[in-house]
């Protein structure tokens, strides 16, 4: 038995072509989440499904996988559906992030229908609130209803 190994220099455990990663590495990776941490937190409080039911935080990832991801406010909530691409476990800029995922076409027109109510929900707001004397009649206007 020889002492030396000839592939010393790699461990047992690795691949030459990831073809699973972890969740969370992916989602920062794909820049849904600034750090690791904050993926690791939405996968956790079950803003991130996939095959339609939560998973955790080692869930590992394969190309072809469909994932469920809400992000943002209570009230400005963004929900897609993407499809994964490719793998990789280096975070690069915006541009190499976009080659990770593809958004399904139903999860891009709900978007759409839902960006454009927001904007109609705005629109019914007043441009300026009313002054003191406007604030009175209101008022009256109210008292008298009853």
């Amino acid at each position: 038995m020889s002492k030396h190994n000839k592939n010393h220099n790699q461990p047992s455990h690795s691949q030459p072509d990831a073809e699973r990663m972890r969740i969370d590495k992916w989602l920062w990776a794909a820049r849904f989440y600034r750090t690791r941490t904050l993926a690791k937190e939405a996968i956790e409080s079950g803003r991130v499904h996939y095959a339609g039911s939560r998973v955790k935080t080692s869930k590992e990832v394969t190309v072809g996988d469909e994932l469920q991801i809400r992000q943002g406010s209570a009230t400005a909530m963004t929900e897609k559906t993407v499809i994964v691409e490719s793998l990789t476990a280096q975070r690069g800029n915006a541009t190499a992030a976009q080659v990770l995922y593809s958004e399904t076409k139903e999860s891009l027109s709900r978007r759409a229908y839902y960006a454009e109510q927001r904007k109609l929900a705005n629109l019914a707001r007043p441009d300026n609130k009313p002054n003191k004397k406007q604030r009175r009649d209101l008022q009256r206007f109210k008292d008298n209803q009853d």
